[in-house]
């Protein structure tokens, strides 16, 4: 092989290969230095994703397609792979403090961020069952080890443990339906299934089936939901912060592709399972969080309804639909960044407190953290003018032209069902008794928090370049 056809296979890969290339330095570095490194560790590491975020923006504008259709670079996989980056790089910045603990400073935490990173953007631009299958192992391979990183917490070696068995269960399920998609097409492309499964058969449509299962347990979606409250709960609130933004970002845009690109041909078939998934989710994620004390749990089952909104999307199988999920999953990673830089600031004597209760009369000892706390639960809700109304607004938008109307008078419902949780922690940071003043905010923390604050409350002002990006992203696919 010539040094220029080598140049144009490695290409598109080449964010991924510099990602790969510093997470093994910053790895050796770690290793012959000790656990004194963390706080170098982890700055480089933010600093190298920034670096592989500007790597994908300068990639060659177009359709960038290598190593035989297997890796795909779309504006679809730029607009992602950009989210993924942001949502990683963002929690590694609210990890500081929880790394800055002496008997915590363990500088593979970063590494297994990066490497889970890695498995991410393999995972966005997978053009083949296979590499969808090497992305998914490498990001949740290192998310089983981060989720019990806290090893002195029995909640938390849990946790790792309970999403291990959970991941692997997932994994079989979506290597079987794989299978048999490859069976009864004889292709694992992409493009290659589209060309076969131009209409259904019983063997086509368990495989469907079996896959869909196994990407529906990665975005957390109902049925295969039960791991996600007590994983939240259990892990540190810095990697539960990750859970919830840059791994969903992933799932959701595997899942889109998958749909979108390979069973365009049986969209009525893979349309029904979505439509139920998604209501199943939007209801649980509504009903269920009402009774919980736990703010992680709350934010977990927040989390299942809020993957069930943007699934409303992908039902309609248009670009419009696509277009709703990819403005959806961006709005939702602020809202979702902001609420966590909160939670980890809710410190009281150096121990973090987790409860709702504790959030009593905030608006009193601390009112710019209860103000934008605030603002991000009424977007969570979807309350106009803030961002989360712009997101469910697309993904109904898209389904009503889609002619999916009870779809989107359910998941309306929901809408205002979950919004009454969201307003019962308004309700005990305004108007119950404030209890002792909390510890101050770290500035990592306050940094975060602004601007995943003010690009919610500021949105509706400029909309446009979020959802004409969106739209770049979303018509590649098609």
């Amino acid at each position: 092989m010539s040094f220029e056809t080598a140049g144009y296979q490695l290409g598109p890969v080449l964010p991924e290969l510099v990602l790969a290339i510093g997470s093994m330095a910053l790895l050796m570095l770690g290793a012959y230095r000790g656990q004194g490194t963390t706080k170098a560790v982890t700055t480089l590491a933010v600093l190298l994703l920034v670096l592989t975020g500007v790597l994908v923006l300068t990639l060659p504008a177009g359709k960038l397609v290598t190593f035989g259709g297997s890796f795909i670079v779309d504006d679809f996989a730029r607009f992602l792979k950009v989210l993924a980056l942001i949502g990683s790089a963002a929690t590694l910045i609210l990890s500081a403090e929880f790394l800055s603990d002496p008997s915590r400073r363990i500088f593979e935490y970063a590494i297994l961020v990066l490497l889970s990173t890695l498995g991410m953007m393999v995972l966005i631009s997978a053009g083949d069952l296979i590499s969808l299958y090497l992305g998914l192992e490498l990001m949740s391979l290192a998310l089983y080890v981060v989720a019990s990183s806290n090893r002195d917490n029995a909640k938390s070696t849990e946790a790792g443990l309970k999403y291990f068995v959970l991941g692997a269960l997932s994994s079989g399920m979506l290597l079987y339906g794989a299978s048999l998609v490859y069976g009864f097409t004889g292709t694992v492309n992409f493009a290659g299934i589209a060309a076969a499964a131009t209409h259904a058969n019983v063997g086509l449509v368990f495989g469907l089936v079996f896959l869909l299962a196994g990407l529906c347990f990665k975005v957390s979606a109902v049925p295969f939901h039960m791991w996600t409250p007590d994983v939240y709960e259990g892990a540190p609130t810095p990697v539960t912060a990750f859970f919830a933004s840059a791994p969903k970002v992933a799932a959701l845009a595997v899942f889109t592709r998958v749909a979108l690109t390979a069973f365009p041909g049986i969209l009525g078939q893979w349309q029904q399972i979505i439509v139920f998934v998604a209501i199943a989710s939007m209801a649980l994620g509504s009903f269920a969080a009402i009774g919980q004390t736990n703010i992680k749990r709350l934010m977990a089952y927040s989390s299942i309804g809020h993957m069930g909104f943007a699934l409303v999307g992908l039902a309609a199988g248009t670009p419009e639909g696509a277009q709703g999920v990819l403005v959806y999953i961006a709005i939702y990673v602020a809202m979702t960044l902001g609420s966590f830089a909160i939670i980890l600031a809710m410190k009281r004597d150096g121990k973090n407190v987790e409860n709702i209760s504790d959030f009593a009369g905030l608006s009193r000892t601390n009112p710019l953290l209860a103000f934008f706390f605030a603002m991000l639960l009424f977007s969570l809700a979807g309350v106009p003018p803030l961002a989360g109304f712009f997101a469910k607004w697309y993904v109904f938008v898209a389904a009503i032209k889609a002619n999916l109307f009870t779809l989107s008078v359910i998941g309306v419902l929901t809408s205002v069902v979950g919004a009454y949780y969201y307003l019962t922690i308004v309700k005990t940071m305004y108007f119950d008794e404030p209890l002792t003043k909390l510890d101050p905010v770290r500035i990592e923390l306050r940094t975060v928090l602004a601007v995943a604050g003010l690009f919610n409350i500021l949105f509706f002002v400029y909309p446009a370049p979020l959802v004409s990006m969106a739209s770049a992203a979303a018509k590649s696919l098609f």
